[in-house]
């Protein structure tokens, strides 16, 4: 107890720090800041090979480039954009062990990782209603289009926009962390007025977007349940509702891990700006948080065996033939054949592995089938006979 004690405690009178802009923290070894250089290097350097990656391979091959997958590049394009911008100034303030950059850095790099991890926060909510919307269609008549995407991408970089420019503008500010190497929004500020900046920003920013993952992705649970016990009842064995259901898990937990601790850190601080908090355990929920442009495109990109295959491709420099292939197999085949595969395909991810995409389209087929009498099943066109991507 007295070990944890030595990191937080309760203070009446707060001293003032060292100023971070001339010189490192007297009370933080020389060796922390080195470690907070490399665990940077590494973490920016990985995320900025996997998101230039992701879209790369999207803009090569033009059947990766769906509505669907608008909202994937978007979140890759914001992860790249966060360790672009705080994880390089992070590992330069980090390797000099102070924000040697002066105080317009800090508002910049303060705004545009607070900005962009924001777009990418809110994008991983906006992927699961897409995913709600797209399998358990909501809107009967309503499917998902190109103007449907755009407008998702439309709200998020301008929701974002509005809840991380108050700072800027003078509700609240972007100030130094405790540290001294990183700057974030004035969690330490004893001010109503700052206060209510938090708190809203928490709701908006943290609650809203984890309330829209849960409630999409158990709707489309329990879709698939449906779904499962209909196959079920068509003599299909196949049930990938657990599959599913330890996709969803790994999404919601990774949501979680990367974002709850900074979001728990940042209203303990607004609740009790008087508790002191040793710098270097303040500063593991911010370092932390941009670990989410790491496992990001892993669990939502790479795991998904279309976009792999394209990867392998992309480097084999054979990406007209795997076009031209997708293209014939999709048009040479039936509704019920075409619809089959596919589903066994794309079995990574939950779009893909949720069959309503197709499922409904097969039911239709089979009753024009019927009105059409020896006709034979009807013929997919190219772009209903794909499966849903991503």
């Amino acid at each position: 107890m007295e070990s944890f004690g030595s990191f937080v405690t309760e203070s009446t009178d707060i001293t003032t720090p060292d100023d971070p802009f001339s010189g490192p923290l007297k009370s933080v070894a020389p060796w922390n800041y080195t470690f907070l250089a490399c665990l940077m290097f590494i973490v920016t350097s990985l995320s900025l090979t996997e998101n230039f990656t992701v879209m790369l391979v999207t803009f090569r091959f033009k059947h990766l480039r769906k509505p669907l997958n608008y909202i994937i590049v978007n979140l890759s394009v914001a992860d790249f954009l966060v360790s672009l911008t705080g994880g390089t100034i992070s590992f330069l303030t980090n390797a000099r062990g102070y924000f040697f950059l002066g105080v317009w850095a800090c508002v910049l790099e303060g705004f545009a990782v607070t900005f962009f991890g924001i777009v990418a926060l809110w994008s991983l909510a906006i992927l699961a209603f897409e995913r709600y919307f797209v399998i358990c269609r909501p809107l009967k008549n309503v499917r998902m289009g190109g103007k449907h995407a755009a407008m998702g991408l439309v709200f998020v970089w301008t929701f974002s926009f509005i809840w991380t420019i108050p700072p800027v503008l003078g509700w609240n500010s972007y100030t130094v962390s405790k540290i001294g190497t990183t700057c974030e929004p004035n969690w330490y500020s004893t001010d109503y007025y700052d206060h209510t900046y938090i708190i809203t920003f928490f709701i908006t920013c943290f609650i809203l977007p984890l309330g829209v993952i849960i409630i999409s992705y158990g709707k489309l649970m329990q879709k698939l349940r449906k779904v499962s016990n209909t196959h079920g009842r068509l003599g299909n064995a196949r049930k990938p509702d657990r599959e599913v259901a330890r996709m969803v898990i790994v999404m919601i937990v990774a949501f979680m891990v990367g974002w709850t601790p900074y979001a728990a850190f940042s209203i303990t601080v607004t609740a009790c700006p008087t508790i002191h908090i040793d710098p270097r355990l303040g500063s593991i929920p911010a370092f932390f948080s941009k670990t989410a442009a790491v496992y990001n495109p892993i669990i939502y990109v790479f795991m998904n065996k279309q976009f792999r295959k394209c990867l392998i491709q992309m480097f084999k420099g054979n990406v007209t033939n795997l076009d031209s292939t997708n293209l014939n197999q999709t048009s040479d085949k039936g509704a019920i054949t075409a619809t089959a595969e596919s589903n066994l395909e794309e079995m990574s991810t939950i779009a893909a592995r949720v069959p309503m995409c197709n499922m409904e389209k097969r039911e239709d087929d089979e009753e024009e089938s019927e009105q059409s009498g020896n006709e034979g099943p009807k013929q997919l066109s190219l772009s209903d006979s794909r499966v849903c991507p991503l």
